[in-house]
């Protein structure tokens, strides 16, 4: 993982993705053992299809056809079990019949132990063949899932059983032991979650701080009680689609233990999930979750559960008495899917125990390198470049005959607080590399601008560092140049902020971002207006005075006195005008 401090989530997180229907290409091994697609719903109780086979008998090395077909279905996983033991592993291997509808899978050690789909196409029949093992058991039976479509399957249905020649009867009755997903969610909760107890008793993480979601209905709280061995996890936050926490190692995706709370049709889904990766949940096919509940009202979702510290059987649950950053995130579902979450999610700037000692934390909706790329954009082209281009547009009469290490005051003045912006564009422009790992398809036209804004600016220094003298005669053209390409990269820097308000990493409150943004820059057409038009008038008063337009380069002139002075005013009244756009930037970036 790269830096510990940005909140790569994303994601949970971006829980980051696009509606997915579970595992629709049938890459299923990880329901070798339950056999149960990760859809996070109910199964059926009555089958609609069945698996029938071409003989009931077998040998070692025999060849069964083997029949599955119903109603019209998306998915299914078949496997052949001892028929005395069809909690066990998977014998005997397959060969596909038709390879462009299903596909050979590999379970525990048995390679081509299992049969899955290779696509969600709806179909009424599959057919393979399976081989029986020279070890085979003396009874068989096939088991088989079916997805009908994401909400609609039944699991681990027991199939037809055949038996090797001259063996016993089978002596144990096959029972399919499926499990449900989680333990059944029960609406009982009858009022809202409140805060009651953080940092005294339990370990809380509120989103604004300290909120109480008891009082404030767009609170998003998430609370630990320990209680003995296990733990008591309440989650609350306003949305209609999902709420979730996950657990990480680090403040980037992937590798982390979550748990959805996700509303459909009236209900809420409660579920253990674990993260890959920028990928959909894997939700967890085992019971890990107790005393589930929920509430939904109000445009707030609210669900609480019981887990244990210790979960040794599943290596994808993390231990609770161990550190971990801690994510916060909601979005939208259709009809139990979720899509990648609303905005950034809220992660925890350090690694907490939440059955430590108790505390009341918050956390960032923004990661630290995007608030610091946009703090240093902000101050290069909205403050240091403004005032570099006043100053050499209107300032050169004010310090005629000044000079700063050799130079006239209003070109080192100019000079600066250029370079200076270039300084701070290299260096914020690596910083959503380094956040992302590599180019951001989710900030839009916005990094592509950026990159034509960072080329514009180098090659600005490029060509001040060869800039001809002012008799040479490529010098006009050296002013063109420096004009255009520097209004050019102006106008395209306000472009690229007022986009870059708009990505979630940022995660500025809307539309106050675009108000505020929208202000500073009819502040800085208002002083560039006032001071053309004192310009104007300044011209006019030194061809009434004297006839002569060098007056007004004499700061001892009546007219240059004067006009120099209100030109300083203006120039301090911008620059007081600027820092108070930047404060109040720079303080709401370091609120979120």
């Amino acid at each position: 993982m790269i830096p510990p401090q940005p909140a790569l989530i994303f994601a949970v997180f971006s829980i980051l993705l696009d509606p997915v229907a579970g595992y629709a290409n049938g890459k299923v091994t990880r329901a070798c053992g339950s056999m149960r697609p990760q859809h996070g719903h109910q199964e059926q109780d009555s089958p609609l299809h069945n698996v029938t086979v071409d003989t009931s008998v077998f040998k070692p090395g025999s060849r069964i056809k083997v029949t599955l077909s119903g109603t019209r279905f998306q998915g299914f996983f078949l496997q052949a079990r001892d028929a005395e033991n069809v909690d066990g592993d998977a014998v005997g291997s397959f060969t596909l019949i038709d390879p462009e509808e299903s596909q050979l899978l590999t379970c525990g050690d048995v390679q081509d132990s299992a049969v899955s789909h290779t696509s969600k196409s709806r179909k009424t029949q599959m057919e393979a063949y399976w081989n029986a093992p020279s070890n085979a058991p003396q009874h068989i039976q096939f088991m088989f899932s079916v997805v009908e479509k994401y909400k609609i399957y039944w699991v681990k249905l027991p199939g037809p059983i055949i038996s090797q020649t001259s063996a016993p009867p089978v002596t144990k009755s096959p029972k399919p032991t499926g499990v449900p997903l989680t333990s059944e969610a029960r609406s009982h909760l009858i009022k809202p979650f409140n805060s009651t107890g953080c940092g005294v008793s339990k370990f809380c993480v509120t989103n604004p701080s300290l909120c109480d979601p008891e009082t404030d209905s767009q609170c998003f709280f998430l609370s630990f009680k320990a209680e003995g061995d296990s733990v008591l996890i309440e989650m609350s936050g306003p949305s209609d689609g999902y709420i979730a926490f996950a657990f990480s190692h680090d403040q980037w995706m992937g590798g982390d233990d979550a748990y959805l709370c996700v509303a459909e049709d009236q209900q809420i889904q409660i579920n253990a999930a674990y993260l890959s990766g920028r990928t959909y949940p894997d939700m967890d096919s085992e019971p890990v979750l107790q005393d589930t509940a929920w509430r939904l009202a109000d445009g707030v979702i609210q669900c609480s559960f019981r887990r244990n510290v210790h979960l040794p059987m599943y290596k994808s649950r993390f231990d609770l008495d161990h550190p971990y950053y801690i994510f916060v995130a909601d979005g939208e579902a259709r009809d139990g899917l979720i899509s990648r979450h609303h905005s950034q999610p809220l992660i925890t700037s350090n690694k907490y125990v939440v059955v430590g000692f108790p505390e009341n934390v918050g956390g960032s909706r923004s990661p630290l390198l995007i608030k610091v790329h946009g703090a240093l954009m902000f101050v290069a082209w909205m403050t240091l470049v403004s005032i570099g281009v006043l100053v050499a547009r209107f300032f050169k009469p004010v310090w005629p005959d000044g000079t700063i290490f050799g130079e006239k005051i209003w070109f080192q003045v100019h000079r600066i607080l250029m370079v200076s912006t270039i300084l701070l564009t290299c260096t914020a422009f690596v910083l959503p590399f380094l956040y992302r790992g590599g180019w951001s398809k989710r900030a839009g036209y916005h990094p592509y601008i950026g990159c034509i804004v960072m080329a514009l600016a180098v090659i600005q220094l490029i060509m001040a560092v060869f800039r001809p003298p002012p008799d040479s005669i490529r010098r006009p053209l050296f002013n063109w140049a420096h004009w255009s390409t520097g209004t050019t990269a102006r106008i395209l820097a306000v472009v690229a902020m007022f986009l870059g308000m708009d990505v979630p990493a940022l995660n500025l409150p809307d539309p106050w971002d675009t108000y505020m943004l929208t202000g500073f820059v009819l502040w800085h057409v208002f002083v560039d207006v006032v001071l053309e038009i004192h310009s104007y008038c300044l011209i006019n008063k030194a061809e009434v005075f004297d006839e002569d337009l060098v007056e007004i380069l004499n700061p001892l002139s009546p007219v240059g006195g004067k006009g120099h002075s209100f030109k300083k005013v203006i120039l301090t009244v911008y620059i007081c005008g600027n820092l108070a756009f930047l404060i109040t930037f720079l303080a709401a970036i370091n609120q979120i």
